[in-house]
């Protein structure tokens, strides 16, 4: 198993006033998949993804990526990890605005001694005419392009996607899913999608539903559906 939590529990707040937000999830990932991870709004889908990528720090439980163990790991360890190992994609994509499209893409690049090829993954994801663009001269598609492309230079080891086509249109979001299902085939990446969006899960590998801070259902698709095929986005 290339991702493996085991009763993980997190909460908010203090002062003896405090909020479970999530309540013991175990489950796994297998390396290469992609997983989404979807629920109603408040069921604690970011949170989950939010420790995983170490942004918020677990009370208690275990997180393991490729055999390591994530939970308890100091700031700087920490740092390394999200650096080594991580690409993240946001809804509203983050980019920096005085920043060239090329430009967002290797901040990244610069951070690991190992990145992709950068032409290659222009041409990928459709951004060598728009490589010398500032995001502002982007549509918003575009802009989710630029921002999958900064976090897949690093070829990280596990892709975590907080809502990538929650900003977006019906067809943009198709056109983005295709791109991600693309990225799964050719690089071989792990994802971990956050939606809303039930429709998504019929393209993917793994599917995990929370509510209330737990799991409700975790099971894997035995047929998937092309992300072109998919209705009701």
């Amino acid at each position: 198993m290339y991702l493996e939590v085991k009763d993980m529990k997190k909460s908010y707040g203090e002062n003896g006033s405090y909020m479970e937000v999530l309540k013991g999830i175990t489950t796994g990932l297998e390396k290469g998949q992609m997983c989404v991870i979807y629920g109603p709004s408040g069921s604690g889908k970011s949170t989950f993804l939010n420790v995983i990528g170490g942004l918020d720090e677990l009370d208690s439980g275990s997180i393991k990526v490729a055999g390591k163990e994530i939970f308890g790991l100091k700031q700087k360890d920490l740092s390394d990890y999200r650096r080594d190992n991580l690409g993240f994609i946001f809804q509203f994509y983050n980019l920096v605005p005085n920043l060239t499209v090329k430009e967002n893409i290797q901040v990244c690049e610069y951070l690991t001694a190992d990145p992709l090829d950068m032409d290659d993954l222009l041409g990928t994801l459709g951004l060598k005419e728009h490589q010398h663009k500032f995001p502002s001269q982007l549509s918003g598609g575009q802009q989710q392009r630029c921002a999958i492309a900064r976090a897949l230079i690093k070829n990280p080891k596990l892709l975590l996607c907080d809502e990538p086509t929650g900003a977006l249109d019906s067809k943009t979001s198709k056109d983005i899913l295709m791109l991600l299902e693309e990225i799964n085939k050719k690089y071989r990446t792990t994802m971990l999608i956050v939606t809303h969006n039930a429709a998504i899960k019929e393209m993917v590998h793994r599917v995990i539903k929370i509510k209330d801070g737990q799991i409700t259902r975790d099971y894997a698709n035995e047929v998937l559906v092309s992300a072109a095929d998919l209705e009701d986005l």
